[in-house]
């Protein structure tokens, strides 16, 4: 297994200018593939999420040229279509599984969808139900309730739908996604609790962008008009706000950065976790297209983080360098993500010597004790685990095992880091 040692940060000094946003840019690839027009997309991010994102629309002959963060696509005005079954690999990559889901079985042809085995423990089981309440026609090929899915390409025969929203809200953003695609709109109401509620502001946004028109009672119902998608001819794809949290969590701790790419405009929900950082004592100044980020006297923080799941991975590091401790509410969703984040979390915490407790939904840690020990932190294959370990390195040498599992949101993540630290 390959290992990364990460020697003893003493100082973060610089700047980082970000790499698009995952969630903005497999959205808006799709979106640009079923509008009518053409259109420009810049700043995209280059990761194995997207990558598989791209493989799949090529192999749904979808046009495209790219020349680096830049891709110009000839949309197909309108839903895919191919003869016979077409096989999709999509990896691990959530934000392509659920809305070509939805997408694929309004379009004309089969499809299977399938993924790496993690794929295959993460439930979708509450789109599904939805779709086929629809009349479309989805079903499992292994496990009930998971991935790999087979689907008919079929006509929606309603245009009212239910869907769980205390699960993943990408499900009710692949809705939203093919909303404007049926011949009769669609309306959908929401069961539950809807969680991270900032992507679905994000998805609404931005299908607005290319022409949607969404009317919404608060978080519970949303009616979409049948406009179809017309490009806006160009796109600019803001800066990771996710992928911020790390560097904006580094210089808070031990020195200063400045990130470009991102700023008070910001259409990402995770762009609050500078409220958060503020709330924990941190000195951050925003400006339109770029914020800073300075050192500062850290405490502790009890607090919900429902609406910021992935941003709220950065907390639990930051434990060490608070004077009180950290408790994180209302992260259940962390249990179907890339791993069990909450077990994966509280197993390499502990390596620390320091206190660790978890329930369902929530994870505690207290760092006023603790060992000296160079860790190697295991990554599980996770992403945002690898990006969340490298912050000890603040504290001690570490080691991160499998590094390059950054690849899938952030593949220069690591020299981005060693830029900015001394």
């Amino acid at each position: 297994m390959e290992q990364l040692y990460l020697h003893k940060i003493n100082k973060i000094e610089g700047q980082v200018d970000l790499v698009g946003s995952k969630s903005l840019t497999n959205r808006a690839l799709l979106l640009s593939a079923l509008a009518k027009g053409t259109t420009s997309l810049s700043n995209i991010l280059l990761s194995d999420d997207t990558k598989y994102m791209l493989e799949a629309l090529t192999k749904l002959k979808v046009n495209y040229t790219q020349d680096d963060n830049k891709i110009v696509i000839n949309g197909l005005d309108g839903t895919f279509s191919v003869d016979g079954c077409l096989n999709l690999f999509l990896g691990n990559a959530g934000t392509a599984m659920r809305p070509l889901s939805a997408a694929l079985a309004i379009s004309k042809g089969s499809y299977i969808l399938e993924g790496v085995e993690r794929m295959y423990s993460r439930p979708i089981a509450p789109l599904v139900d939805s779709l086929n309440s629809l009349g479309l026609k989805l079903s499992y090929m292994q496990k009930e309730g998971y991935p790999p899915l087979k689907i008919e390409g079929a006509k929606a025969l309603s245009n009212t739908v239910a869907i769980r929203g205390d699960i993943s809200s990408q499900y009710l953003s692949a809705l939203l996604i093919i909303a404007p695609m049926l011949e009769q709109g669609l309306t959908i109401n929401v069961i539950g609790d809807l969680i991270s509620k900032p992507y679905i502001d994000l998805t609404i946004k931005l299908i607005e962008h290319f022409g949607a028109k969404v009317s919404r009672d608060g978080y519970t119902c949303f009616k979409v008009e049948p406009t179809k998608y017309q490009s806006p001819k160009t796109y600019l794809v803001e800066g990771d706000a996710s992928g911020a949290t790390y560097f904006m969590a580094a210089a808070a701790i031990k020195g200063h950065v400045k990130i470009t790419g991102l700023g008070r405009n910001s259409i990402q929900g995770d762009i609050k976790f500078i409220d958060v950082l503020r709330q924990m004592g941190a000195h951050i100044d925003v400006y339109d297209d770029y914020l800073e980020v300075f050192q500062s006297q850290l405490s502790g923080i009890d607090i919900d983080m429902n609406d910021m799941p992935d941003a709220a991975m950065t907390l639990v590091p930051m434990a060490l360098y608070t004077t009180t401790p950290v408790n994180i509410r209302n992260i259940a969703s962390w249990r179907v993500k890339e791993t069990d984040r909450i077990t994966a979390m509280a197993e390499q915490m502990s390596k620390l010597g320091v206190k660790v407790l978890t329930t369902n939904d929530s994870i505690f840690i207290d760092a006023s004790t603790r060992n000296q020990d160079i860790v190697d932190f295991d990554t599980y294959d996770d992403h945002r685990m690898a990006m969340c370990m490298s912050l000890i390195a603040l504290d001690r040498d570490i080691i991160i095992n499998d590094p390059k599992c950054v690849n899938k949101t952030f593949p220069q993540y690591f020299e981005f880091l060693a830029k900015i630290s001394v």
